[in-house]
């Protein structure tokens, strides 16, 4: 079954050459089903490149989903035009009073500041207390994650002497978890992060589900609140870090070229995917729990 996406998102041709089922908004209205509702807050400024990397994981799946694409109210980004974010963007006081059955918060390129330094952080907390009952499950990804786990359970992050930067391999912690079913026993993900968590912080109550002995904490998860914690980035294509990287080099930065990213470390080449599979299952399986656990009736979600 498709996803469902604005007629004219610039995404929607990607997903299409890619073979992604992409359904229009005429289309969805006929059919006699509850469409899943998914939230993507994108905190990224590329949005575009963000939208379609996360859609193209939400829509691999069998389930019809409608996606809203939210944004900070009291935030002006600056490397995306106003005319898309008016096009295709909810802000957050656009959709708070909605019931949503899973909502992604994604990273933000802001490493470099305390919490509470951030601009829009007093938001950021309303919109994490939202999701808690609002939304049936959450998923929080990178810098989002390390915030949700800092405000939510003062879990202490602190900073790397080296950016862990490329694909690295990690664990499965446990296979009793439905979101790792399917998962091999170690596997490669992209890590782009220069702070980590202190895992002595991390209280009992949250389930680690996937680690690495090279980087660290990835997946964490709360049953108790149906939330999810990814640190790193399976939704990354493969030119993502190569991305990161130049921007860097052209930043004046001194970052190395991601490990583990290109054939033969040769930076020359094109950098191979070694993650994808396990990205279109960890996403399928999040789908998969969200339809067989919320509520057919939206406004039940949070009343339980």
């Amino acid at each position: 079954m498709p996803i469902k996406i604005p007629n004219h998102l610039p995404a929607r041709q990607i997903l299409e050459d890619e073979g992604i089922m992409v359904m229009d908004e005429t289309r969805a209205a006929t059919q006699d089903i509850r469409p899943l509702q998914i939230g993507l807050l994108n905190l990224m400024p590329n949005k575009e490149r963000t939208e379609t990397q996360f859609a193209r994981l939400i829509g691999a799946t069998p389930l019809q989903v409608d996606l809203t694409l939210v944004r900070i109210s009291n935030h002006q980004s600056k490397n995306v035009a106003q005319d898309h974010l008016e096009a295709f963007y909810q802000t957050w006081d656009e959709v708070k009073d909605r019931k949503f059955d899973g909502f992604i918060v994604t990273g933000a390129p802001i490493a470099h500041l305390d919490f509470k330094d951030v601009g829009y952080w007093d938001e950021m907390v309303d919109i994490m207390n939202w999701t808690r009952t609002n939304v049936h499950t959450t998923m929080f990804v990178c810098w989002g994650a390390q915030a949700a786990l800092h405000h939510f359970y003062n879990v202490q992050r602190f900073r790397r002497p080296k950016k862990a930067f490329g694909v690295y391999r990690h664990q499965a912690a446990t296979h009793a978890s439905p979101y790792l079913l399917g998962f091999s026993d170690d596997f490669a993900i992209p890590v782009s992060r220069i702070n980590d968590i202190d895992h002595a912080s991390v209280p009992d109550n949250l389930e680690v589900l996937i680690n690495s002995k090279e980087v660290g904490l990835c997946l964490l998860n709360d049953p108790d609140h149906r939330q999810l914690f990814m640190l790193n980035h399976l939704e990354y294509d493969h030119k993502s870090l190569v991305e990161e990287y130049l921007r860097d080099k052209e930043a004046g930065l001194d970052t190395p070229p991601p490990v583990n990213t290109f054939p033969n470390d040769d930076i020359t080449q094109e950098p191979l995917n070694r993650w994808r599979s396990h990205a279109y299952l960890l996403f399928g399986n999040w789908i998969n729990q969200l339809y067989q656990t919320t509520e057919y009736d939206l406004n039940k979600i949070g009343t339980k």
